[in-house]
């Protein structure tokens, strides 16, 4: 029997009413940041919004998650691709390890090929400090057109 990660996913507010369909569809197929998990299960045990800038729900839907027996959370890829990039991830990622001492991801889906088109010619990720933010919800080429 495989061993079966809990993971909690934490959105951006701006995208409040999506429906999760392209952080589900990667979760279910391991793609984008998902796909490091290939000898395990993955089961949702939260999902919701940072309640927006500067992130008021972050603390609290942590707690929540790990309560719900969260294993990983991970950042939205929608933190990273919306305009601008939320400017908080580094501090989400810092507070949610050290507070509740669960591994935190930055990304779900990858990152769709139109928005690395755009980010890249608005030099938004050319900031090395963004390499390591972006690094696990990129993926080849064809899989980021799949989720233009």
């Amino acid at each position: 029997m495989k061993k079966t990660t809990k993971i909690g996913i934490i959105i951006c507010d701006r995208y409040r009413t999506c429906a999760g369909g392209k952080c589900l569809r990667a979760l279910r197929n391991k793609e984008g940041a998902f796909s490091m998990y290939t000898d395990t299960d993955l089961e949702l045990v939260g999902y919701t919004t940072c309640a927006g800038c500067p992130g008021g729900n972050i603390e609290y839907t942590g707690e929540e998650m790990v309560k719900n027996g969260a294993d990983v959370i991970h950042l939205a890829t929608g933190m990273l691709v919306g305009y601008p990039p939320c400017p908080h991830i580094q501090t989400f990622k810092d507070f949610i390890t050290m507070r509740y001492g669960v591994q935190v991801v930055v990304g779900t889906h990858p990152i769709p090929q139109k928005y690395l088109d755009l980010h890249t010619g608005l030099g938004t990720w050319s900031n090395p400090s963004w390499a390591p933010l972006i690094e696990q919800a990129m993926s080849d080429e064809q899989t980021r057109k799949a989720y233009d």
